[in-house]
């Protein structure tokens, strides 16, 4: 074809830059000068034969990133050259147009390098058929194991370099068949111990880590197969080697790259190296050459790329895609209004992590190949449909076209699910994912990225916020996009405004997203740490009635112990500075029928409110403490809420969030042996502590001070003081699903709400130095348990208020949300008003009110003047009690409850009442 124009076309003339292969061994007119041209010595491997492809673009816009993106027929695998044999480019195409079919040209806004090789088959900047990117890597891995042979390929790792080579590395150890895999990533996991770290020389982006959740995963002596795209100068992979050769030392490396583009240079380099650490290193790769670069190229490349940034009409980022010469051109998608974001459910098989970060057995592929073609049904179904008669093959004749874009390191997960979509065939799929790396956009068909969209990061970034890039989709023509993310990059900038969802629905007529669950291992201590003395928390059923995985409890289970007082006594031995609260247990409330029925209709009424705050405060914590938050809740008010919050995660973005319960105490502080535990196993930094309600702030100004103390005598730095709690009437944390003061039915009970678990105790003949606070599970109340209840009434409300909840979350996160302490003001008023002179004694709020009522002598509530339907119960649990309602204009909260000041036994008549003046 006349019309067809490489990719590389437009960088190449500017610049001066030629693409020359590596022709088949004894030289070709494009062979590189010099015996480096064809082998690399007796340590390295050959490079075999190159695929096929179009790394063509065609004048009138088809070709790559516009009109119908490349296609490419990648050659079945031959035998594997001999050690030192390059091979052959494919017949029929010399060394240099073999490279020109897999590669085009760019300018990159980076320092190091002015140029980009921008492969055609890896699927990063490229929009793809997914079949091709999988194939080319599962080939490079059959050469793989046909190079190691069927006893040592078991032995081998497969290593993939993030970002760009994490897919191609999955399909490398999938064309392996038997080895694991890992990929470097550069995002910190809190729990999961570095393996190792090493530096990228021209990367935009240098610093990699190895996590493996296995810590022998790289200490075996087995093969390591390190996968990159492009092998250029050899930086890269010779660090990796030499950080993990320094700690576990093995007798091969092979390396695997899709193109092998060493200068003559650097191809000695790798010779050398192999002899300087006694290792044999083999090198396979899809096609080889080099990049003749002229004197100044990078300064001409500096100076283009600022040329045709600061062009006129280059607008705002990630509307439009800039035209011929830098300018930008109006998208015509513009024009029409955008389109909306449906959400794909995605059931994606248990267990199975959503990529390499932390290691992938052949045990997860089979179980992942296995679930594909459901998960790819589910995904059709929010997906147009062709029209029109179908053809011979049984293809519509208009097949809709179709992005699966991936997103970041997220490679292999969206390219499989892309491949699966492709065999349903009733669409044309493509698949590209996002990067962090800015490459210059340039509307030609000479110049391999066409257009650009720029979003801010979305996954919480180690490295802190920045941009994005979605390459060559914007006026592609794509009828679809489905957007593939994992669930830690399921956050509020992914919805917001300037957000990548909302940049997609401006250039495809619909958008759909598919959100894949973290994978967060359990922490594995190497075998050589001494093992932590603190037990493992308690879980259900042998302690509390939740499930398992609801929660573990930091405590030790003082089920056996007499523990019980009647309140009256409890109340004399407090107030007489006798004992503290916490010494001994209120015995357990049996509400009365009419009780129970006041809980339900409370239940009733207030589900789908729980629901929403539930849903907010989850999302305030995702979005600014830790996108992988450790809940750990104060037992017990704060148990049931952390549940629920694990819950929302699960249920809106597939993250299994840890969730733990532990014991505060007032005037006592946190369980320090329960903070050692949680340091142990995770990031103190992650940990959010959890709670239901606040009062006056009480608890709140007690952890901050418990933590301090804790810090100071362990050393121990990270944990974050403050509290996220559903409900905050009393203004007292910024964390928080409402301010209104409101029932919350779990308040209305005790044990039976919380999973049969009773209040913590710390008793000194009870709970030694090393011990965790203690509690009871009262397995004889069973028949009265509704805590599972309470908890699914309230999450069957949680697809509904999703909506809602994404909106209040926008407010909130650039409202002035900071505490005023409104509540503990109210307090000390009314404490001298009604001379108590004791803050403790004064219980605000529904939840502090109806405490009173349960637990302690109340003395007389305050309801605010026009209380409705949330202070029944609080009236009823009073006249059962004999207290009075006082009703008060001004009240900042619902309802107050005065515990008697000055309480004896006398103070309570024959009746058990007790007295209503002093």
């Amino acid at each position: 074809m006349d019309d067809v124009v490489w990719t590389g076309t437009w960088v190449a003339r500017r610049l001066g830059i030629e693409l020359v292969g590596a022709a088949p061994a004894g030289g070709g007119p494009d062979a590189p000068d010099g015996p480096e041209a064809t082998a690399d010595g007796a340590r390295t491997g050959g490079t075999g034969g190159t695929g096929a492809g179009t790394g063509q673009s065609t004048q009138d816009g088809r070709g790559s990133g516009r009109g119908a993106p490349v296609t490419l027929h990648p050659s079945t695998t031959a035998d594997p050259p001999a050690t030192g044999d390059t091979g052959a480019p494919q017949e029929g195409l010399d060394g240099g147009a073999a490279l020109r079919e897999l590669l085009g040209l760019a300018l990159r806004r980076n320092p190091k390098r002015a140029h980009l090789l921008v492969s055609n088959v890896l699927g990063k900047h490229v929009p793809q058929s997914p079949a091709i990117v999988h194939r080319y890597g599962y080939d490079l891995g059959r050469r793989v194991r046909d190079l190691l042979g069927e006893d040592i390929a078991p032995r081998a790792v497969v290593l993939g370099y993030a970002e760009t080579a994490t897919g191609l590395g999955h399909c490398v150890a999938d064309g392996i068949g038997v080895a694991p895999y890992l990929h470097s990533t550069r995002r910190p996991v809190a729990g999961v111990a570095e393996a190792a770290g090493f530096e990228e020389a021209h990367s935009h982006a240098t610093s990699h880590l190895l996590l493996p959740a296995d810590p022998d995963l790289l200490t075996g002596d087995g093969p390591l197969v390190l996968v990159d795209d492009e092998f250029s100068t050899g930086n890269t992979v010779l660090n990796t080697v030499r950080a993990l050769h320094a700690r576990y030392p093995r007798q091969q490396y092979v390396i695997v790259a899709l193109v092998d583009m060493r200068s003559p240079g650097d191809r000695g380099r790798l010779d050398a190296f192999a002899g300087e650490i006694g290792a044999r290193v083999d090198l396979v790769a899809a096609a080889s050459g080099t990049v003749r670069l002229p004197d100044g190229v990078l300064e001409k490349g500096r100076a283009l790329v600022a040329q045709y940034e600061t062009a006129p009409g280059t607008g705002h980022p990630g509307t439009g895609h800039p035209g011929i010469e830098g300018h930008l051109r109006p998208d015509p998608a513009e024009a029409a209004p955008p389109a909306s974001v449906a959400r794909a459910e995605l059931r994606w098989p248990a267990g199975v992590p959503d990529g390499g970060r932390h290691g992938f057995t052949p045990e997860h592929r089979a179980r992942l190949e296995a679930a594909l073609p459901g998960l790819a049904e589910g995904l059709a179904a929010h997906l147009p449909r062709g029209n029109g008669a179908p053809t011979a093959d049984g293809d519509p004749v208009d097949r809709p076209r179709v992005l699966v874009l991936g997103f970041e390191e997220l490679m292999y997960a969206p390219l499989r699910l892309a491949t699966a979509l492709e065999e349903l065939g009733f669409a044309d799929v493509r698949y590209s994912t996002t990067t962090r790396s800015p490459v210059l956009p340039v509307d030609d068909p000479g110049y391999a990225i066409r257009s650009s969209l720029v979003f801010p990061a979305h996954d919480g970034p180690g490295d802190g916020p920045g941009d994005r890039y979605a390459y060559n989709v914007a006026g592609a023509g794509f009828d679809a996009v489905v957007l593939v993310v994992d669930s830690v990059a399921d956050t509020p900038a992914l919805h917001a405004p300037d957000g990548l969802l909302a940049l997609l629905t401006r250039h495809t007529s619909r958008v759909v997203l598919a959100v894949v669950p973290s994978h967060v291992p359990h922490p594995a201590a190497p075998t050589s740490e001494r093992p932590s003395l603190l037990p493992e928390p308690l879980r259900g059923p042998a302690f509390s009635s939740y499930a398992p995985e609801d929660v573990g409890w930091l405590l030790q289970d003082l089920s056996s112990v007499t523990l019980e007082a009647p309140t009256e006594e409890r109340e004399e031995a407090i107030q007489q500075g006798g004992a503290h609260y916490a010494e001994s247990l209120p015995v357990e409330y049996q509400p009365s029928p009419q009780y129970q029925q006041l809980f339900h209709s409370a239940l009733d009424v207030s589900a789908r409110r729980i629901a929403q705050a539930v849903g907010t405060v989850t999302d305030l914590v995702l979005a600014e403490r830790s996108p992988r938050p450790v809940l750990v809740s104060l037992a017990r008010a704060g148990t049931p809420v952390g549940i629920l919050m694990r819950r929302w995660a699960l249920h809106r973005y597939g993250i299994d969030l840890p969730h733990y319960s532990v014991s505060i105490v007032r005037g006592r502080g946190i369980d320090a042996n329960a903070l050692r535990w949680l340091a142990t196993h995770h990031d103190p930094t992650d940990v959010v502590f959890v709670d239901g309600w606040t009062g006056k702030g009480a608890i709140t100004r007690e952890l901050a001070q418990a933590l301090k103390e804790f810090q100071e005598a362990t050393g121990v730095h990270g944990f974050h003081p403050e509290i996220a709690v559903l409900a905050d009437p009393g203004a007292c944390v910024r964390t928080y699903g409402t301010r209104e003061d409101f029932l919350i039915p779990s308040a209305c009970l005790n044990s039976t709400v919380s999973g049969l678990v009773s209040r913590t105790v710390l008793r000194a003949d009870l709970v030694g130095p090393d011990d965790y606070h203690g509690a009871k599970y009262y397995r004889e109340l069973a028949g009265a348990d509704v805590s599972h209840d309470f908890l699914h009434r309230i999450a069957t409300h949680f697809p509904e208020v999703v909506d809602t909840v994404d909106v209040q979350v926008k407010e909130m996160l650039t409202a002035d949300r900071a505490p005023t302490w409104e509540g503990w003001a109210a307090v000390e008023r009314i404490s001298e008003e009604y001379g108590i002179h004791d803050v403790n004694l004064v219980k605000p709020g529904v939840g502090e009110t109806t405490r009173v009522l349960l637990r302690r002598v109340p003395w007389k509530i305050l309801a605010r003047h026009g209380a409705g339907a949330d202070l029944e119960h609080v009236r009823l649990l009073a006249e059962q009690r004999g207290v009075p309602v006082e009703e008060v204009h001004d009240l900042p909260y619902s309802c107050v409850g005065l515990i008697h000041p000055h309480y004896t036994r006398g103070a309570t008549g024959s009746d058990g009442k007790a007295v209503t003046s002093l």
